[in-house]
């Protein structure tokens, strides 16, 4: 029987990218229902006292997401993790600007809704977004960010990882992920990031 794999991402952090990534290629070497939900940054960083720069990028960040949020209800689940390779694509290895432009590109790319671009620019959808946001983020806590990966109703933040590994090898390290979620006492693994993402 397939295992049931929930990970939650704000579409415009590299890390929860490279993460996904991961994700995918563990979809071809383990026997894995993985679904993609939407969490925000902003909705993370809503009313904290943040840098002017990293501000700026929060008040950015609610476009995409809730444009990300839209295609999932609109369109499922399947729909969305198209959505997110298109965009994900566009805002990491093609570094294109967190833009409305970008974000309509992506939605045409794929198919969807054409409006969801101007919904995406309005607060209507935030209640369903915090509530995404929330599924994802409470069982881990507000201390951490995206991605957040919930595997036998247990949930981590992470892995932070760059480069995503690739067959078997991101077949082992799923592995090893499952059995650390498993034991409900594990709270954290970590050691400092010598690398950005590395986009292959």
């Amino acid at each position: 029987m397939s295992t049931p794999v929930d990970f939650w991402f704000d579409p415009t952090c590299p890390w929860a990218w490279m993460t996904s990534r991961w994700m995918l290629e563990v979809e071809k070497v383990r026997d894995i229902d993985l679904t993609f939900h939407v969490m925000s940054l902003s909705v993370l960083n809503d009313g904290r006292d943040l840098p002017d720069d990293y501000r700026a990028l929060m008040d950015k960040a609610w476009l995409p997401a809730r444009a990300a949020l839209l295609v999932e209800q609109r369109h499922g689940s399947a729909k969305l993790a198209e959505f997110y390779t298109e965009l994900g694509t566009r805002f990491h290895p093609n570094e294109e600007e967190i833009s409305i432009g970008t974000v309509q590109a992506a939605l045409e790319a794929v198919g969807a809704d054409a409006d969801i671009i101007d919904v995406a620019q309005t607060d209507a959808v935030d209640d369903d977004l915090r509530r995404s946001h929330h599924e994802g983020m409470d069982p881990v806590g507000d201390e951490v960010g995206t991605p957040v990966i919930r595997v036998n109703g247990m949930s981590l933040f992470g892995p932070v990882i760059s480069p995503a590994p690739k067959g078997e090898e991101a077949g082992d390290l799923f592995d090893g992920f499952v059995k650390v979620t498993a034991y409900p006492g594990f709270f954290e693994l970590k050691r400092t990031r010598t690398v950005g993402p590395i986009f292959d």
